[in-house]
């Protein structure tokens, strides 16, 4: 079994035009007055870091690190969410997606495509530079618009969509291998990765990448009634990331798990602060612990009714709860006795005095 780091928070919900959510240094000084011992990076926010610099400048990487750890804090990983979103987006949302691409690569998508695909594999030399061995991101998805099919999906289709996700994460993923560092796609509603059966789909048409690995968030498996507990017993050995974030799923006579295109707030399926909603985190803390996952504990804010603010300064202390710190002796070890082979025997049975 393995202690789970943390607590730790993802900097992205939380970054903003006022100090000291406008710079690295004003947040890790927040981070660290709540009592949050690592901080997560969202790449795209050139605030926090220069992503390609990281990559190309040990040094630059180096001085990065060293500014956190002034803070008392770690880099937990580097994320490229919108990133990886791009490497593969159906043109049905071109538009929407573009908004997370520079000016120069919008209304682009074969550059916006290239150049997405290149910022995930300065991520990867990035991750190294840092000394991080994981790294976060989405797959991206050239078959959701066919999850709830209609008309239905012809034959084939799915083979072919799963291939050509491969055949465009594969450099990327060859390239992570280069450097050591495993790819954590967090499965979540709107990628092509968004439960168990579609993470095999990707295992398998990547010919089982030992660089393919999960972020496991539980409140995506609630807002579509999948058992999140068992999912962590089939896939314990893939999950190395972990966003500690709440959901829960109310449905009524006028709603439920596509939502009637409601806000947030008034979905029947929606996003709380940990501990508000419906996830059992004494049982996912258990489960993670007693598989040996070595993960950090990374609070996510995306709360619809709680501010950030509240939700960061709760966080830590709800994180730091329910970490569990892992036995390395078995409670009716004071009863034991040295090992003999000859009483061993005698106990089965097998020697007689």
């Amino acid at each position: 079994m393995k202690t789970i780091k943390g607590p730790a928070v993802f900097l992205a919900q939380f970054m903003d035009d006022k100090e000291p959510f406008n710079s690295l240094e004003g947040l890790c000084k927040w981070a660290s007055e709540l009592g949050y011992k690592g901080i997560q990076i969202p790449t795209w926010e050139t605030r926090l870091i220069d992503l390609k610099k990281a990559a190309e400048s040990k040094t630059y990487s180096e001085e990065l690190k060293g500014k956190v750890e002034s803070y008392g804090l770690e880099i937990t990983e580097l994320s490229s969410h919108l990133q990886g979103q791009l490497v593969a987006v159906h043109p049905a949302y071109d538009i929407m997606f573009d908004n997370f691409a520079p000016d120069e690569y919008k209304n682009n998508p074969k550059e916006r495509t290239k150049w997405a695909v290149q910022q995930l594999k300065y991520a990867a030399k990035a991750s190294r530079n840092l000394g991080l061995d994981v790294h976060g991101t989405f797959s991206g998805a050239l078959l959701w618009h066919t999850a709830h099919p209609w008309p239905q999906r012809p034959d084939g289709l799915l083979e072919l969509g799963f291939k050509e996700l491969a055949d465009r994460w594969i450099p990327i993923l060859n390239e992570f291998d280069e450097w050591g560092v495993d790819v954590c796609y967090e499965i979540h509603p709107g990628e092509d990765l968004h439960d168990g059966v579609t993470f095999e789909r990707f295992l398998d048409a990547t010919n089982h990448h030992k660089r393919v690995n999960i972020l496991y968030d539980p409140s995506h498996f609630i807002l579509q009634q999948l058992d999140y507990i068992q999912y962590i017993d089939f896939y314990h050995d893939y999950i190395k990331m972990f966003h500690v974030k709440d959901a829960e799923f109310n449905p009524t006579g006028k709603k439920g798990m596509f939502g009637g295109y409601a806000d947030w707030r008034d979905r029947a399926g929606r996003y709380r602060h940990p501990g508000d909603g419906q996830v059992d985190f004494q049982t996912i803390f258990s489960k993670l612990t007693e598989y040996g996952c070595d993960v950090w504990a990374v609070l996510e804010w995306e709360c619809c009714i709680k501010s950030p603010e509240q939700g960061a300064r709760e966080g830590a202390p709800f994180i730091q709860k329910h970490i569990i710190e892992a036995t390395q002796k078995r409670f009716d070890d004071f009863a034991g006795s040295e090992i003999d082979e000859n009483k061993l025997k005698r106990i089965l049975g097998l020697k007689k005095d």
